[in-house]
């Protein structure tokens, strides 16, 4: 599955409350952050319910045990934080169009976000 860059979503049914800190986050967002950013969010807690979201470093943070992985909204651009450059080097092959850091990579408003390749970063990162 595909996040396109147009994706207009709604805030879905969580394993957890979201805490006030999360949900003023989110709406505080533009609507079209927002659906990316909960789009990301929906498909990390679906994968680990089990998860802690809470706000951390200002971002929508999971964790679990020692891994973590966060979501951000940035000037341009939207980020998944993963923890280190070895949680992102398959979906870089997958993907090296997608820009990002060491440890995160960064989807441009205009950018589809692979969800299904994502995952592999995301197990990777909750996983270590």
């Amino acid at each position: 599955m595909t996040l396109p860059s147009n994706f207009v979503g709604t805030v879905r049914r969580r394993p957890r409350p979201v805490t006030p800190e999360v949900n003023a986050y989110l709406q505080a967002l533009p609507d079209n952050r927002r659906a990316r950013i909960t789009g990301l969010i929906d498909m990390i807690a679906a994968l680990y319910p089990d998860a802690l979201l809470d706000l951390k470093y200002r971002m929508p943070a999971f964790s679990q045990g020692d891994g973590w992985v966060s979501v951000g909204s940035q000037k341009h651009y939207v980020s998944l934080y993963a923890c280190s450059a070895e949680h992102l080097a398959a979906f870089r092959e997958l993907h090296p169009g997608v820009k990002g850091g060491k440890g995160r990579l960064n989807f441009r408003d205009r950018d589809d976000i692979a969800l299904d390749d994502l995952k592999q970063v995301v197990r990777s990162a909750m996983e270590q």
